[in-house]
């Protein structure tokens, strides 16, 4: 199985920029003035425009808004230092949700996309996860 991330965004440039500053990932192929693929990460990720006020699917009278919002999947991105990390993004427009926190795996540090996309950057420290497994 392949694992491919979407994510909705209300300007494609813009996010190419954010998305390319931040986690240094280059456009692989350009699927007109909707989508763009970036790639650099262990998975590509595509960024797909979608007005705001749009009709997210079918099913559900929810519309699009690019304010944050919650949802409960988002991207986790491994880092080898966290601080530098949330420092490139919050210059390219990210926030910092909540101060860096340290855990007995690892740092992880909350944030959202200038689209409202909440993503984690995540430092694993000595044995990462493997210090709370079972």
């Amino acid at each position: 199985m392949e694992l491919l991330a979407n994510i909705d965004v209300d300007n494609l440039e813009k996010a190419i920029r954010f998305y390319g500053a931040s986690f240094g990932l280059k456009v692989g192929r350009r699927f007109g003035v909707s989508g763009v693929e970036m790639l650099g990460s262990s998975a590509p990720i595509y960024l797909l425009a979608k007005a705001e006020g749009t009709q997210a699917a079918s099913t559900t009278a929810q519309r699009r808004t690019y304010d944050r919002h919650w949802t409960p999947v988002h991207l986790d991105f491994v880092v080898e230092e966290i601080e530098s990390a949330v420092q490139k993004a919050v210059s390219v427009g990210a926030q910092l949700e909540e101060p860096v926190a340290t855990h007995k795996w690892g740092r992880l540090a909350h944030m959202a996309d200038p689209f409202g996309n909440g993503f984690c950057f995540v430092q694993f420290l000595e044995r990462g996860y493997d210090e709370i497994a079972n």
